[in-house]
């Protein structure tokens, strides 16, 4: 299959994209429901988070508190980097599974990080989802609820709009119509199809 990396800032409609292309019946694979799983109680990723940032970042009933370890991870740099150590491979080994069992012309594995983490390496394409940087922050501050420091904080985190769109091969603008974004996503749909069908030996 084809294999096409969706990425975008935090906040610019990663989401929104994914959904349009499951429409048109193309299979997701997504790293953030993947990560979520992988910490979910009794998984040995839950275990390796608490013995590296302790136990206070662990919710009553022994799940994983969020906020608790956002609020370590963007405090601090090396705390971050600790937490990806953790994360990133088991994420990607589950991503290449997922994919494995997959049968179509080309899927779409949605990864919020996958140029910072040389992630494009192993797909055959990068599509960016963009949008304003005035408006990506307004979307992050409603829809999370963040203090704005914070919600600043995650954005500057995350690599350069210039150096994400610099790496895309397609770029998807979701800055404005609702209509005009899904009429994109279906011209790259076609596109993709196109793409698969010539990479895809004949008998």
């Amino acid at each position: 299959m084809l294999t096409i990396g969706l990425t975008g800032g935090i906040g610019c409609g990663k989401s929104t994209v994914c959904r349009l292309f499951e429409a048109l019946g193309v299979p997701i694979v997504d790293a953030d429901l993947i990560a979520r799983q992988l910490v979910e109680p009794g998984q040995p990723a839950l275990q390796d988070i608490v013995a590296a940032f302790g136990s206070a970042v662990l919710q009553a009933d022994g799940s994983l508190d969020r906020a608790a370890l956002r609020a370590k991870v963007f405090a601090d740099p090396e705390q971050k980097c600790r937490l990806e150590a953790i994360l990133h491979p088991l994420v990607y080994t589950e991503i290449a599974r997922q994919v494995e069992g997959l049968t179509g012309s080309y899927v779409i594995v949605a990864v919020p990080l996958l140029l910072e983490t040389d992630g494009d390496r192993r797909v055959d394409r990068v599509l960016v989802v963009d949008c304003p940087p005035k408006e990506q922050l307004q979307r992050v501050l409603a829809r999370d609820g963040l203090a704005i420091d914070q919600a600043r904080a995650i954005i500057a985190s995350q690599l350069s709009r210039e150096a994400r769109l610099a790496r895309a091969d397609d770029v998807l603008d979701n800055g404005g119509d609702p209509e005009r974004l899904a009429e994109q996503v279906k011209s790259l749909h076609n596109s993709y199809n196109l793409l698969a069908s010539v990479r895809t030996p004949t008998a």
